[in-house]
């Protein structure tokens, strides 16, 4: 099993969402309006009047091989939109409850 954090601008909510049921996972995590700023580029996300974005984020866990398959799918979508802001990490599960 792995787990795929994935931080992305709120822009992407429902998306996200959609595109983890489209491989078949139904469960998540989600985390709501939450700040940050990338270590590459592009402009914070803090909710505040200067900056007013905000970015969310979830934790789902996937089976094996179905990780790199979600993975490229989020790759797709942070290359069509690069200005949003879209990152994702897989981690190992070594035991879940």
């Amino acid at each position: 099993m792995k787990a795929i954090f994935i931080a992305y601008n709120q822009a992407f909510n429902e998306e996200i969402i959609e595109l983890l049921a489209s491989f078949g996972q139904r469960g998540f995590t989600e985390w709501n309006e939450i700040g940050g700023r990338g270590s590459v580029d592009g402009e914070p996300h803090r909710g505040s009047h200067a900056w007013p974005t905000q970015n969310h984020a979830v934790l789902s866990v996937v089976p094996d091989d179905v990780a790199p398959q979600v993975m490229a799918a989020l790759r797709e979508k942070d290359a069509a939109f690069p200005k949003l802001g879209l990152r994702a990490w897989t981690l190992p599960v070594d035991e879940a409850l």
